[in-house]
């Protein structure tokens, strides 16, 4: 049997583990607007027995214009606190069609000091093709205490990102689609050019899933090293907004590639900016 993730589980196992008091379960869906579909809706309507709802945009850092981006520790301390979750839980975070925004919330949670977190592979659809049990309407957990402990050097901010471009220090891996990233499709959000940092290599989030279920070990290292990336090297991963740039850090740490971090602003800031240098076409080694 072909080696798996460590971080995923599967909706068999979640399913024989419903009702553990020490087992929290995380609907983590987010949707762009092209997507069609309204994440707190289909929450509401039907989620997996005893999940709590964790809005990307909500528990996020609002002192700026950029969106979701990495609240504080307290903020995100007494946000997950009122959903019922410790640190020392065992969380499974899910989204709809599967390998999707999970990762970005196995990933805060991770990089918040949370050492038991996995991501339900296929989703709350595979779940629910495979019929398996759903409660209506909001959980109502009873508030726990969350020890928040960042881990700064797994979060990159905007003048790390330009020294990056610029020395060429750690590699660049970009989930965005093949074509925004060439440049030859526009971007979702208006205002912003397509492209990708010089030195970038294209990484499409697509690319690590099948089904909504994560590949497996093998494919994954395929993937990766088929885009030009060297394991034996830093990696920092970017996407649109820092949401799928963490089903790339997902992969990586699969493989037990640590030395990785997430560039948070990803291209909702890179690209809406006058002063960062954007190349299209495909991948190069050159730095900017």
């Amino acid at each position: 049997m072909r080696e798996t993730s460590r971080f995923v589980v599967s909706s068999e196992w979640l399913q024989a583990e419903l009702g553990s008091p020490d087992l929290k379960i995380v609907d983590a869906s987010f949707y762009l607007p092209a997507q069609g579909r309204d994440a707190d809706a289909e929450y509401l309507g039907g989620h997996i027995p005893g999940a709590v709802r964790f809005d990307h945009d909500k528990i996020a850092d609002h002192s700026t214009n950029l969106p979701h981006m990495v609240p504080s520790p307290d903020v995100f301390a007494e946000a997950v606190g009122k959903l019922g979750i410790s640190e020392n839980d065992r969380i499974v975070v899910y989204d709809g069609p599967g390998i999707f925004s999970a990762p970005r919330g196995w990933w805060l949670f991770r990089i918040m000091g949370a050492a038991q977190v996995f991501v339900l592979d296929g989703g709350i659809d595979g779940w629910k093709a495979e019929d398996r049990p759903v409660e209506i309407g909001a959980a109502s957990p009873t508030p726990s205490t969350f020890l928040a402990d960042l881990r700064v050097d797994k979060v990159i901010d905007f003048h790390t990102m330009m020294s990056i471009v610029s020395d060429g220090s750690s590699q660049i891996a970009d989930a965005r689609s093949a074509g925004r990233f060439m440049g030859t499709e526009p971007e979702p959000r208006a205002g912003m050019r397509s492209g990708h940092m010089p030195g970038a290599r294209s990484l499409p989030s697509g690319t690590f899933s099948v089904g909504g279920k994560l590949r497996p070990l093998d494919e994954l290292r395929q993937a990766i090293e088929d885009a030009g990336i060297d394991f034996g090297r830093p990696i920092v991963t970017s996407c649109g907004s820092g949401i799928t740039a963490a089903i790339i850090t997902l992969a990586l740490e699969s493989l037990g590639h640590e030395d990785n971090a997430l560039y948070d602003g990803s291209w909702s800031e890179w690209g809406s900016r006058a002063d960062t240098p954007v190349v299209d076409g495909p991948a190069t080694s050159d730095a900017a």
